[in-house]
This record gives structure tokens, C-alpha cells and sequence, in this order.
């Protein structure tokens, strides 16, 4: 495959004639809106990045920086941590092992069921985000830094290959027929990886509607694509068959992290300005935001439970930024607004549902 032109469908632009706040598609179809049903102050020290369900067993991975913590799906009560894990950003669990995996140097392999480490595997680059692609069984850990793509067993914990996608991975999904997208940050594109040879096979390149790619989410029956991306902040629904733009759909500022539900055709992306933005495909070529929920400030990254159709975020509270040292430059890293500490304890889990 090539980075290609448009083939086949048109470019389908849905804007609301509303202001943005109030995007609220989900009221005026009739369907009931979707809310923040429970938010658990679960506190604890530490940084936090992704947030990953594993629906089947039942539990809640959130990374704080130097240790995974474990909750109850369903209660959302402590129920252990995985220590020992530097510079933790992500966890991927593969069902059928029993395994999980976290994104971190080395990257550390536990049983899901006794928590127990089964062993630590070295790897190169600097791993963030991180991936189950069921087919082969194979994690993806996503890195920055070349290699961009180091891929593991999940039942035996080996190496089996790296990748260079050519720029930096966000974030990963699968078909489940053999094909793996991966939304590539740095250069507008999504890369396409045969999950067989491990082999990039093409470049799906954004063509100036969305930039910045960040969540990425797939509707696989139907075979779409929804990258969300920063710059702007966009959702860009592809083909996933051949790349072309199918819609491009407004979404909150700071998106770093989507799902897609496929019992109720919804995707979700969660972005850094406080929203969750909802989008509905009520066909393969009618897709519109349905709704734009308030969530909380810093909930940039999200996770589904596909058992209770929730999807869950994490954030925290933070105190005043200090003052700039003389001659410096206001804001934080990245062009990120500056913020100060994380107040103690502050530290929640927020739950979306119907």
C-alpha cells in the first residue's frame, strides 16, 4: 500500500451550527446523554499517562510512575500494584495468557490472576504507549525514540521484532484480520503494520485535515478508522482499507487517547481541556458527534469497559503554578499550560456511562 488520494468516498465535513460547549447530538436524537456517573477519589502519589480496563478479569491498570496500580473493575477498591516499574506510561493484558505487560524499561511481565512477576525484558527506545493485538498475540510496545515499535510474545514474553515506522507512535489498533494501524504523531499520518510479517505496508497520510494524531479507534466490522488528533483538534474518520477520508468531526482540545464500542457504533475521545467527546456512526457514511461531555481537567486519556458499556478516565487536582524565574517564559513543557503540584489525594477515576 501507498500513502494515497481520495478513492471512492467523499469528504464528509459535520459541524454544528451550535456553539461547541453545548454539542449535545445524543439529547436532540432522543437517546439519553451520557454523564459522569461515579467519580472515585482512589488518590496515591505519582505521575500518571494511559488507562487500560481488562474487562474480562476485571480490573482497572493505572501506571503512577514508579508501579502499577491495580483496582476492581466493579468497585474500583485497591486490589494490589505491580512495583518496580520505571518510568511506567501504559499496560497491555493479553486475555488468553493471562498475562499483562507494562510500557516501561525494562517492561515488566506479570500473571493477571496471582499478580505474581513472571519475568522483566529488555528493550530498546523509550516505551509509552502500548498495545494487545489478539490474532498473534503479540504486544506492541510504542516508543518516541527508534526502535518505534518493539513487539513481544504475550505467552512467553520474548522479543520477536522491532519496527520503524518513520516517526513517533501514539496509539494502536487492530482489525482482527491481520492488520495493525498505528497513528503516527510527528508526520500527519497513520502507518499500516502486516501483524504477520511485522512489516510497515503503507502510510495513510491525513492530508492536512487533522494534524498531531494522537487517539486512534476502530470500528472493524465496518472497517473506519477515527484518529483524533491535537493540531487541529479533529477527528479524521478514514477507510481502513484504503486510507481515504470518509469525515472530519470537531473534538475538545488536547485528545490523547480514543475507543470505539462496538455494540453501541460510539467512539470516545478524551482530551486534556476537561471533555470526552462522543461520536456516532449511525452508518459507515453517517457519522456525527453526538455529544460533548464535561469530564475534568487533565482527563486526557480513557479505556473501555465493553462489559457495561462504560468508559473510564483518570485525573488529578493540581495547585497554582509557581512563579516563572526571571526572563523565562511563562507556560509548561510542550506549550502545555504550567500547573503546580498534584494536590494529595486528589487523584480520581471517573466513570462515563448512560
Amino acid at each position: 500500500m501507498k500513502t494515497r488520494t481520495l478513492c471512492g468516498f467523499g469528504v464528509l465535513t459535520i459541524v454544528s451550527a451550535l456553539p461547541w460547549a453545548s454539542l449535545n447530538g445524543a439529547e436532540s436524537s432522543g437517546a439519553k446523554a451520557y454523564s459522569v456517573v461515579t467519580t472515585a477519589k482512589v488518590g496515591g502519589a505519582g505521575g500518571y499517562d494511559y488507562v487500560s480496563a481488562d474487562s474480562d478479569n476485571r480490573r482497572l491498570y493505572i501506571p503512577r510512575g514508579n508501579r502499577v496500580t491495580i483496582f476492581d473493575l466493579d468497585s474500583l477498591k485497591s486490589v494490589g500494584e505491580i512495583a518496580d516499574t520505571k518510568a511506567v506510561h501504559g499496560v497491555a493484558v493479553d486475555p488468553q495468557s493471562h498475562h499483562g505487560f507494562s510500557s516501561s524499561k525494562p517492561v515488566v511481565m506479570w500473571d493477571t490472576k496471582t499478580l505474581a512477576t513472571i519475568k522483566s525484558i529488555d528493550v530498546e527506545g523509550s516505551p509509552d504507549g502500548i498495545f494487545f493485538e489478539k490474532t498473534t498475540e503479540h504486544i506492541y510496545v510504542l516508543s518516541h525514540r527508534a526502535p518505534n515499535v518493539t513487539v513481544i510474545d504475550a505467552k512467553e514474553g520474548a522479543v520477536v521484532g522491532t519496527i520503524d515506522l518513520g516517526g513517533a507512535p501514539e496509539q494502536a489498533a487492530s482489525d482482527g484480520e491481520g492488520h495493525v494501524f498505528i497513528d503516527v504523531e510527528d508526520k500527519d499520518n497513520v502507518a499500516v503494520v502486516d501483524a504477520k510479517t511485522l512489516k510497515v505496508t503503507g502510510h495513510y497520510a491525513l492530508e492536512g485535515k487533522g494534524g498531531t494524531p494522537a487517539g486512534l479507534a476502530i470500528d472493524a466490522k465496518n472497517k473506519l478508522l477515527f484518529v483524533c488528533c491535537r493540531n487541529p483538534a479533529t477527528c479524521v474518520v478514514l477507510n481502513a482499507k484504503d486510507g481515504a477520508i470518509v469525515a472530519t468531526l470537531p473534538i475538545g482540545a488536547g485528545t490523547d487517547g480514543a475507543v470505539f464500542n462496538s455494540k453501541t457504533m460510539e467512539a470516545f475521545s478524551s482530551q486534556r481541556d476537561g471533555t470526552l467527546t462522543i461520536i456516532k456512526e449511525s452508518s459507515p457514511t453517517r457519522i456525527e458527534v453526538e455529544q460533548n461531555l464535561a469530564t475534568k481537567l487533565g482527563a486526557k486519556t480513557c479505556t473501555l469497559d465493553p462489559k457495561t458499556n462504560r468508559v473510564l478516565l483518570i485525573a488529578a487536582e493540581y495547585g497554582p503554578p509557581p512563579a516563572p524565574a526571571p526572563g523565562a517564559a511563562a507556560g509548561g513543557a510542550g506549550g502545555r499550560p504550567a500547573r503546580g503540584e498534584m494536590v494529595a489525594d486528589s487523584f480520581s477515576v471517573l466513570v462515563v456511562g448512560r
